[in-house]
């Protein structure tokens, strides 16, 4: 089994301050308010794992989190 890499926001935490957007713009949209969700509900593409780490140690508030299920 290989491993699966998910991207969620926790919109109840999201201030809106777009560094998960600014650091991977590709797994992350803004809405109207500037406030972020994900770009997508499917697995984030294995060359773009790093980014969602990225974006989920950047963020102030917390409101990123990656999850990892199955083996890698």
């Amino acid at each position: 089994m290989s491993q699966s890499v998910k991207l969620r926001v926790l919109r109840d935490k999201c201030q809106g301050h777009a560094r998960c957007h600014a650091l991977a713009p590709e797994l992350v949209v803004l809405d109207e308010l500037g406030n972020a969700r994900e770009a997508s509900a499917a697995p984030v593409p294995p060359e773009l794992e790093g980014k969602a780490f990225i974006a989920q140690a950047n963020c102030p508030e917390a409101a990123i989190l990656v999850e990892v299920s199955g083996e890698g």
